[in-house]
């Protein structure tokens, strides 16, 4: 595959992801921290907007159970913390809503 191929399947999945977070069928903190991971995969500036928008989205909800790592906290755990979880989703939606939909269109064809 050649990097161009690469840089275009990264795209390709960013807008996915964004497409998801939109319509709720991706996690929205979930698909933050998969956009944040995709910033240097897309062919972009580092300091690209859309992106930023999803790092730092990523850097403040790092520490709440989402994703992968919930498997590893006890229900407790999940419960005590889920609270904290929907106003992040609230907060992330505020500031990063518009990124998504940014991101949907600049990649899909």
């Amino acid at each position: 595959m050649s990097r161009e191929e690469y840089v275009e399947k990264q795209r390709k999945r960013a807008a996915e992801v964004a497409s998801g977070m939109i319509d709720g069928s991706i996690h929205y903190l979930e698909g933050a921290i998969e956009l944040s991971s995709l910033r240097f995969e897309v062919g972009l500036p580092d300091d690209d907007k859309d992106f930023l928008a999803f790092t730092g989205v990523a850097s403040e909800v790092d520490h709440l159970p989402v994703g992968a790592p919930r498997q590893y906290w006890s229900q407790e755990a999940l419960d005590r913390h889920e609270p904290d979880i929907q106003q992040a989703i609230k907060w992330a939606k505020d500031i990063s809503l518009s990124e998504c939909r940014s991101i949907v269109a600049r990649f899909i064809a």
